[in-house]
């Protein structure tokens, strides 16, 4: 997280923290007062000087302090642990806005395990730091600074003995506190390496099931699993070490206390009274002297966490509004591609080598290739998913990458070659609208010009039938026909579909066809696909073979030239059982 924006966290807060805090060091000076009520009661004691009234005014005196401390106790931890959550509640938020802000490259390269983690994982580790860590921190500070003032009021010599560990407390910190904070971050990281398994496993369970890979994939998780129980096991004797040392330095200032101020005791150099009220001030400093391991421990994991937050908050968006861009709101001449390159790794081969091609508005484009031609990339970069490494894609003349990305989101619809449907009703996954009637025409026609419609029909739940994560109670074909409705619901002006009938049987591809004539009518459409059938109403066609354009024109042109376009025709005529 930038430092402004922690900083924004806690003033969005400060009330809260500000009245948590007062209430407990109220509390601090309530519990600091109760040992100076208890030596009173004992030199009475010890002088046999009390009567009953005294001693009873003794018990109402404490007995009203623990109930005022009752009450400020609950109003810090009210305030303080209420504010690390609100805490952990904005954070999670801004850092998932974020993360939508950020661009396809960045979760080409970050796996989805880690991001998981840092969402789940280590924000509960900034909440504990500043929550809990915050109530220690004023604890170590505020409480042990006046205990020892206190112990120093009763006797300074005394007071500098018990005080002698306290040099060794701040050097061991300072060196336990930088191997505790790499040592959280790695394990930390191997967490994250740990969900990204088990994410990516549960996620392709069938295909590990279908290939009896069960024992196999459990042999990698229990590998991944000991290296996170290994690097736990380092930073445990590292913490397994500190927190001893804190408490054995704590038990040193007892017995110094115990054998010096026991003997001053005896020689009336303090009263019993003194004595006894030292001992509960050196309780009180116990408890800070041990919190600051605590403290530290706690602290430097949310520094830890801090870090991995910071990773993705301070990540930059690849593609990002420029500071000059522009509204669009149609296309009214022609999109274009001018001498396009493009590599998805910096110097790794090109997907896309010198491509130009013209789109006029409202005609449709029909492209054609082998796998691995470049269609799918073509699609993705005109979706301004990437940017081009050599020549620009313009609309009506202007640089896309200055126009402003949600308008250009608005104008242009992706079908994607690889559908992904939300754990949703089929409904929402069309509309993204739970609200949407049944019988919303808009919904209806959609369905029906995708070849969903009768399908839906044949649902017990029709709209409302639940498609499970990524659409798995759903075939294929059927999948792909959602989102080919969704992309038809939404009636962008600009249509990108890269291959939309892949998976759909021919009968019911046609009827797709003959139905998305009609749909794309008026509108600018890139088509893609390997079945050239689908070109018949194309305005042009283009051919792309390893990243380049080797063929480009309209139907009958193309079948004159006897290229790849010809042959990929032929073939399909053949196998359809038809001849020209």
């Amino acid at each position: 997280m930038p430092e402004a924006s922690a900083r924004n966290l806690f003033k969005e807060n400060a009330l809260l923290i500000v009245a948590g805090v007062t209430s407990l060091v109220v509390v601090d000076i309530l519990q600091l007062l109760i040992p100076r009520v208890t030596k009173h009661a004992i030199d009475d004691l010890t002088y046999l000087s009390p009567d009953a009234s005294r001693l009873l005014h003794y018990a109402l005196v404490i007995l009203l302090l623990a109930a005022v401390i009752v009450v400020f106790r609950y109003v810090w931890r009210r305030c303080l642990i209420g504010a690390s959550r609100k805490i952990e509640r904005d954070l999670r938020d801004r850092l998932f806005f974020h993360l939508q802000t950020l661009d396809t490259a960045y979760f080409d390269k970050t796996p989805t395990g880690d991001l998981m983690a840092r969402v789940t994982n280590d924000i509960n580790n900034i909440r504990m730091a500043s929550g809990f860590g915050l109530v220690a921190l004023t604890d170590a500070v505020f409480l042990g600074t006046a205990a020892i003032g206190f112990m120093a009021y009763i006797n300074v010599q005394l007071t500098l003995f018990s005080l002698i560990p306290m040099p060794l407390i701040v050097i061991f910190t300072r060196i336990f506190g930088r191997r505790m904070h790499r040592l959280y971050q790695d394990v930390q990281a191997a967490f994250s390496d740990m969900t990204e398994i088990v994410r990516e496993r549960f996620s392709g369970i069938r295909v590990i099931k279908a290939f009896a890979r069960q024992e196999a994939e459990l042999a990698r998780f229990e590998d991944v699993s000991a290296r996170y129980i290994r690097r736990n096991i380092r930073l445990t004797k590292v913490t397994g070490t500190f927190f001893p040392m804190m408490v054995f330095f704590a038990n040193v200032s007892t017995a110094i206390v115990l054998y010096i101020g026991g003997r001053q005791t005896i020689t009336a150099v303090i009263t019993a009274g003194d004595f006894v009220a030292f001992i509960s001030y050196l309780g009180m400093l116990t408890w800070p002297m041990m919190a600051m391991g605590w403290v530290t421990n706690m602290i430097q994991r949310g520094r830890a966490s801090l870090d991995r937050i910071n990773q993705v908050l301070t990540a930059e968006p690849v593609i990002a509004d420029a500071p000059d861009a522009v509204a669009v709101t149609g296309i009214h001449r022609e999109i274009a591609c001018e001498g396009v390159t493009f590599s998805y790794t910096n110097g790794g081969p090109p997907s896309l080598t010198d491509v130009s091609l013209t789109l006029p508005a409202g005609k449709t484009l029909f492209v054609l290739g082998p796998p691995g031609s470049g269609k799918t990339t073509l699609a993705n970069l005109l979706a301004r998913r990437y940017d081009p490494q050599a020549g620009r894609i313009t609309i009506d003349g202007r640089d896309i990458r200055n126009l402003k990305i949600d308008d250009l989101c608005r104008l242009l619809t992706l079908m994607p070659q690889e559908p992904f449907l939300f754990s949703a009703t089929i409904r929402e996954n069309i509309t993204f609208d739970p609200a949407v009637a049944d019988d919303d025409p808009r919904l209806v026609a959609a369905c029906r010009n995708a070849g969903l419609y009768k399908t839906i029909r044949t649902f017990p739940d029709g709209f409302d039938t639940l498609t499970g994560e990524k659409g798995v109670i759903l075939s294929g074909g059927q999948k792909q026909r959602v989102a080919l409705a969704r992309a038809f619901y939404h009636r962008s002006p600009v249509l990108i579909l890269d291959d939309p009938v892949s998976q759909v049987d021919p009968e019911t591809a046609d009827g797709i066809m003959d139905a998305l004539g009609l749909v794309t009518r008026g509108k600018t459409v890139l088509l893609i696909s390997h079945r050239p059938s689908m070109a018949r109403f194309a305005d042009n066609i283009i051919v792309l073979k390893e990243g380049r354009i080797i063929e480009r024109g309209n139907h009958d042109e193309l079948l004159r030239e006897k290229g790849y376009y010809a042959q990929a025709w032929r073939i399909q005529q053949l196998e359809e059982g038809r001849d020209e």
